[in-house]
């Protein structure tokens, strides 16, 4: 089981430090090598489970994601525990909460000066540990602070399975979920949070049966070919929210997009683009997809609106492009200056080529002494499957 790791961004005097790993052999055998990760990077340690739940969610997994219990048999392997005794949750890598802000936009080829669709998207988060994020939401005094930043550590991981395909992907701080990713068909997925005024802090429930919103964009590239093909993947799985409800940007090259969010009392919508652009940032879309009749941004909207209204600005119209997405995406980065009521910065600024499959990424290294934000150099990540060999 070839795994290599370097580090792709950052370092000690850096906000965060970003290693990229590739594992390759079988899915077990990658599951192992992204756990033994997660214990070394998180601490991480399995929860104790309930077993009927576990038992329940293996066989879930079995039937809809055998790729994912694959990995969690390779978790199990790390750790010499049995996975069938059901006794601990061997998924969710990671030591701390997840969840973002952020802002992305699909083009189509159609729309695109060289024929290529283009998915591009801001990771805007926040740069506290998740006990200063709390109190600072609840209004309360941020006391000493030494734990590390919440977004301080995520991955650039490519999976090159035997038995499965190809994936390139970022995660914050889940080695067994997405934030944003691609796989060998092109197929390109980005999580958001759906409805940012109403965030609140995650429930002590525990994993349940069925995908985690942020196990949702890993289940789609493991799955599926096609943007149709995950609809009709998402229209049958079983999906919870433990804290702020997510929503995503599927897309493949073809031109076939949607933004895929729940409303409340759980009804599925996915909202297409008439033509050209499909943007999405923070809100529900199904309810507020025109940028000509939008709400007012208020102190808990973290500018959901007028990211939306200044994305589809400058998304209208001919000759779109990587470049022009790149612009797009910094006109409505989260700075030092930006009008929000918590330390927001965005993180990461990705731009997918579909038809190549490639994944382009800077990353946040901290603000210079203008408060400008630093950033890394731009980078490629291809999916190997797609590689000359």
């Amino acid at each position: 089981m070839p795994v290599t790791s370097q580090i792709a961004a950052g370092g000690d005097a850096d906000f965060m430090t970003v290693p990229h790993l590739t594992a390759t052999g079988s899915q077990v055998e990658i599951g192992r090598a992204f756990a033994e990760q997660a214990r070394r990077v998180f601490g991480w340690t399995p929860e104790p489970a309930d077993r009927v739940k576990a038992r329940a969610r293996r066989a879930w997994f079995a039937r809809h994601w055998p790729q994912h219990l694959a990995r969690m048999q390779g978790a199990a392997d790390a750790l010499g525990v049995d996975l069938e005794a059901d006794e601990v949750y061997l998924d969710g890598l990671t030591g701390i909460p997840g969840g973002s802000a952020c802002s992305a936009s699909y083009y189509p080829p159609a729309a695109t000066v060289d024929g290529r669709a283009v998915l591009g998207r801001n990771y805007d988060f926040f740069t506290t540990s998740a006990t200063a994020l709390f109190a600072l939401m609840k209004g309360e005094p941020v006391a000493g602070d030494d734990e590390p930043a919440m977004s301080s550590r995520p991955h650039v991981l490519t999976s090159v399975p035997d038995d499965g395909v190809a994936t390139t992907l970022i995660t914050m701080n889940e080695l067994d979920s997405c934030m944003e990713g691609i796989n060998e068909h092109g197929l390109a997925v980005a999580l958001l949070i759906a409805d940012v005024e109403s965030v609140s802090e995650p429930v002590a429930a525990g994993p349940q049966v069925g995908l985690a919103s942020a196990q949702l964009p890993r289940f789609l590239l493991d799955t599926c070919k096609t943007a149709a093909e995950a609809l009709d993947a998402l229209l049958g799985a079983k999906q919870y929210d433990l804290g702020a409800p997510l929503h995503y940007l599927v897309a493949d090259p073809s031109g076939d997009a949607f933004v895929w969010e729940r409303g409340p009392g759980g009804a599925e919508h996915a909202v297409r683009a008439e033509a050209g652009a499909l943007c999405v940032t923070n809100h529900l879309v199904h309810r507020h997809a025109d940028p000509a009749d939008l709400p007012a941004d208020n102190a808990e909207t973290l500018l959901t609106y007028e990211r939306y209204r200044t994305m589809s600005e400058r998304s209208a119209g001919a000759g779109l492009s990587g470049e022009r997405m790149r612009e797009a995406l910094d006109a409505v980065r989260c700075d030092a200056s930006s009008d929000v009521p918590y330390p927001v910065r965005t993180l990461w600024r990705t731009v997918f080529d579909l038809e190549r499959a490639t994944m382009s990424t800077h990353f946040y290294l901290g603000d210079a002494p203008d408060a400008a934000p630093r950033y890394s150099p731009e980078l490629e990540f291809a999916v190997p499957a797609l590689l000359p060999h």
